[in-house]
């Protein structure tokens, strides 16, 4: 179930895409920062509704900063990316980095174990993205645009790591998402000032009303809790869902066509997902082991 839920979580991200292309010409800063400000609102609302649904203690003021900077300087950092080294390559280093990222930082801060079956699923899907993402495209590397897309890898493994922190103290999850985007909106406040004309108008607070209702609050009310049971690692992998519905919404929607590359990685994506979010199989207790025991 946890794996569920992630997994329709990253279905809401991959909207994302179809919704801005359908939506207004403006500028991805301003649209990225409006939605967290609509969805940090719809968040704390939710917190609201079920408040005293799990108290938890103290809240962290490391882990809540961790959590608000890693929201912001994803935005940040993804877009920035993306306009200088182009979609394909920003979206593959950032999107493919991001669950091993997790793990090691997962590793490094709380000590999670990494297991091989979780290197294996990784590895598969995160090739798949490659395939996905670069096929039928004229990339143009450029270094400071990989420095960034890193840098919004690291921004969500760090919003990952630090939300499970949050989340294992016993904090509500639609709590631990109002307070994590909440803040990250007040930081973004000088971006929607200086770029929001771009979204003032009847169909860019429609956009901003929609990716910060479905792709924001909503799949990161999912997303929290599912993490609730899951390693920051393992849930940053099933995130990987998000291009592939991305590039199916294009194919439905935008009438793209995707070329044989581009099917291929999708399956790769799928099946490392599936064998990620099967469910493991227990080894038998040998009798003579449970006698000895005895």
């Amino acid at each position: 179930m946890p794996r569920l839920l992630v997994l329709l979580a990253a279905v809401l991200f991959g909207t994302t895409g179809t919704a801005q292309a359908l939506g207004p010409d403006a500028s991805p800063l301003a649209v990225g920062a409006a939605r967290i400000a609509v969805g940090a609102v719809l968040l704390w609302g939710a917190a609201w509704l079920v408040r005293g649904a799990a108290g938890g203690g103290r809240w962290s003021r490391g882990a809540l900063a961790a959590a608000a900077a890693g929201i912001a300087g994803y935005q940040l950092c993804f877009f920035a990316a993306v306009a200088d080294t182009g979609v394909a390559v920003g979206t593959v280093v950032a999107l493919g980095s991001a669950p091993a990222m997790s793990g090691l930082l997962a590793r490094a801060v709380d000590g999670t174990p990494l297991d091989r079956r979780w290197a294996a699923c990784t590895a598969l899907a995160t090739v798949g993205v490659l395939l996905l993402v670069l096929s039928g495209s004229e990339a143009e590397v450029s270094a400071p645009g990989i420095v960034l897309a890193l840098g919004a890898g690291l921004s969500y493994a760090g919003y990952t790591v630090a939300s499970k922190q949050l989340l294992a103290a016993g904090h509500a999850p639609e709590a631990v998402m109002a307070r994590g985007f909440g803040l990250a909106a007040v930081a973004l406040v000088p971006v929607l000032a200086a770029k929001g004309g771009d979204v003032a108008s009847v169909d860019g607070i429609a956009l901003a009303l929609y990716l910060g209702a479905v792709p924001t609050a909503l799949a990161y009310v999912l997303f929290a809790r599912g993490l609730r049971f899951l390693t920051p690692g393992e849930t940053a992998t099933l995130t990987l869902a998000e291009p592939v519905t991305a590039a199916a919404l294009g194919t439905v929607v935008l009438a793209e066509r995707p070329g044989a590359l581009a099917v291929a990685g999708a399956l790769l994506v799928l099946a490392g997902l599936a064998a990620l979010a099967a469910p493991r199989r227990e080894r038998p207790v040998r009798a003579d082991a449970v006698e000895a025991a005895a």
